[in-house]
């Protein structure tokens, strides 16, 4: 389980085409001494596994291997040598709980189609698949390249998010521009409520 809180920005170095499977060598900042080997690490908001780990002086160099589900599902598919992600260390009992239960399961994409930058926020309008439009209420949470943002407004297919300068700093939401497409984990709430309804 995350947060949805970023905690690292990390860099692909390398990508290995394996049949329909990649192979991405990541490198973090996080020290390798705290990794375990099979630790959980979202990348981007996609929950990976640590499938080699070594340290560098900027921190660790590891591997993940993504499956062609997960490509097809996720913007990992895109993911080339230089691409910059967001990264956040799985949730521990005790830790402090900054966002929203996030499971790092992605459920789809959506794709920016405003962006405006004001002098204290900057605005951005998502349209979201029709299948998942239905679960993002305003004022609720959604993931969005693994960063936990609460829903300003809803019109059909498309919400909007308020993000403050701290957040575009911090993560990769920066450099996000019209066109991009984001990786979606709707709310774990609105999944489960779906559930008992009868409709899942």
């Amino acid at each position: 389980m995350f947060t949805g809180i970023v905690t690292a920005i990390g860099t692909v170095e390398a990508v290995d085409t394996m049949a329909e499977d990649k192979r991405f060598i990541i490198q973090s900042p996080y020290d390798a001494q705290t990794i375990d080997l099979g630790a959980s690490i979202a990348h981007d908001g996609a929950c990976l596994t640590v499938t080699t780990l070594d340290p560098t002086p900027a921190g660790a160099r590891y591997t993940i291997d993504a499956s062609s589900e997960t490509l097809r599902l996720t913007t990992l598919g895109s993911w080339e040598s230089g691409s910059q992600i967001n990264l956040e260390r799985s949730l521990k009992l005790g830790d402090e709980m900054g966002g929203h239960l996030v499971t790092g399961h992605v459920d789809g994409m959506a794709t920016i189609v405003r962006r405006e930058d004001g002098e204290n926020t900057s605005l951005f309008e998502i349209e979201a698949p029709e299948a998942l439009a239905r679960f993002i209420a305003k004022k609720g949470s959604v993931c969005l390249q693994g960063t936990s943002l609460t829903v300003n407004s809803v019109d059909g297919n498309r919400f909007t998010l308020m993000l403050i300068p701290h957040t575009l700093a911090v993560t990769t939401w920066g450099e996000r521009k019209v066109g991009d497409a984001m990786n979606l984990e709707i709310d774990l709430m609105a999944r489960y409520a779906e559930r008992l309804m009868g409709n899942g």
